[in-house]
């Protein structure tokens, strides 16, 4: 369970870091900075330039706490909450969950995936379990991944309902 656990972790890990890094440089065929910010305009994040590295940063943050197995709840937290306003920004853009349709359904996985390191907790390779701060190892890991989904639904209620906001405005705007 621990070998599957740390590859899940590495696995949702290098999947946020790309994600950043082709926001932020264009790595990995990715839009950079600029096309980032033309994208998250489109897809009702204001200002985009900010929610841009905003997002960069949290997927970055997320990466690093989730491969190294620390503070893995509050990595599981950030990336779940990151990866729900993508995908609910797509689906309210798109009208679709779908990817085939441009909809929100990958950063959906990605966010329950994250949810269930919550629940499940880093396994024992990891700084959180080597250094007996692992808030699994007690009685409580369902409030644990309880609070770690709490979290991330609560810093994403936010940005979500900005976005629908703006994009109904936008909506108005056009013809």
């Amino acid at each position: 369970m621990d070998t599957g656990l740390l590859i899940l972790r590495l696995l949702i890990a290098a999947v946020l870091f790309a994600h950043a890094m082709q926001k932020a440089a264009g790595w990995f065929h990715g839009p950079g900075l600029d096309g980032a910010t033309a994208l998250f305009g489109k897809l009702g994040q204001t200002p985009p330039r900010t929610k841009v590295k905003l997002a960069v940063a949290c997927e970055i943050s997320a990466a690093v706490l989730l491969a190294s197995g620390l503070a893995s709840a509050v990595g599981a937290a950030i990336a779940a909450a990151t990866m729900l306003v993508a995908g609910a920004s797509l689906i309210l853009l798109t009208g679709s969950v779908w990817n085939t349709s441009g909809g929100g359904e990958y950063p959906l996985v990605l966010a329950a995936l994250a949810i269930g390191l919550g629940f499940t907790g880093p396994g024992a390779y990891s700084i959180d379990s080597v250094s007996g701060i692992d808030a699994w190892t007690g009685a409580h890991p369902v409030l644990t991944g309880l609070l770690v989904a709490a979290v991330a639904l609560i810093g994403a209620t936010g940005p979500i309902l900005a976005t629908r906001k703006t994009l109904a405005a936008h909506a108005v705007d056009t013809p």
